[in-house]
């Protein structure tokens, strides 16, 4: 099971990192496999949820395969901590970023694209469970039975992902995040993401979403913009 690090930015109109700076910094990072860099989409896009008003800057998600090199590069003044001073567009302190490791679970919908047609431009909904559930347990059994066989109903639908909480080291100077739970769902550009949201398959959703274990804490959506770089393994 993969490791994926993401790094939260603090919210505000102006972006944290120059992207291209970061995708090029990003190839020194020993056995990164994938580095996704997410910006706010503007307007509302979901019709039952409103755009909140704290939106992240920008959310980076950094792949690795295992979590003992992901440790690696998150050593004090490691790779990750110099392609972030590289590409950042201030000074870094701890509020720049809230950083959390989590454990990747894919699910594969009809329509994922083959390696010919991978793009490195799409479109995002991220969604964090802050928690805590009241049995974390019973809240993923519950959640991974019932709720990605739905997601991958979505009209259009790409990529879903789920996370859940991993421990790990880390060097890097920001705040921790303590989401119990993240997901992702990824379609070609903003108006898949919106015609998936208004399809009666998000209404089967939020169904199933009323059943879930009883948990506390915010359960904010995101709708982003996302560029991609795969990388070679090194």
């Amino acid at each position: 099971m993969q490791a994926c690090l993401f790094l939260i930015g603090q919210s505000g109109p102006e972006p944290l990192v120059d992207v291209q700076a970061l995708q090029r910094a990003a190839t020194g990072i020993d056995g990164l496999r994938r580095l996704i860099v997410h910006e706010p989409v503007s307007g509302q896009i979901d019709p039952r949820i409103a755009a909140p008003d704290d939106a992240p800057s920008c959310v980076l998600q950094c792949y690795f395969d295992e979590l003992a090199p992901l440790e690696a590069a998150l050593r004090s003044d490691g790779a990750i901590h110099s392609a972030l001073r590289t590409a950042a567009r201030a000074e870094l302190q701890r509020d720049t970023f809230r950083q959390q490791i989590m454990a990747v679970r894919k699910f594969t919908p009809p329509a994922a694209p083959t390696e010919d047609e991978q793009r490195t431009q799409r479109c995002t909904y991220l969604v964090a469970y802050e928690g805590p559930a009241e049995d974390l347990n019973a809240w993923l059994k519950h959640y991974l039975q019932g709720h990605p066989p739905l997601m991958l109903q979505l009209p259009a639908i790409r990529e879903v992902e789920i996370y859940s909480c991993l421990d790990g080291t880390s060097g890097l100077p920001f705040v921790r995040a303590q989401a119990m739970q993240r997901n992702k769902v990824v379609f070609d550009d903003p108006g898949a993401l919106a015609n998936a949201l208004a399809s009666p398959v998000r209404d089967e959703m939020r169904r199933d979403f009323h059943t879930l274990p009883p948990y506390q804490g915010a359960a904010p959506h995101f709708a982003m913009h996302s560029k991609c770089v795969n990388l070679a393994t090194h």
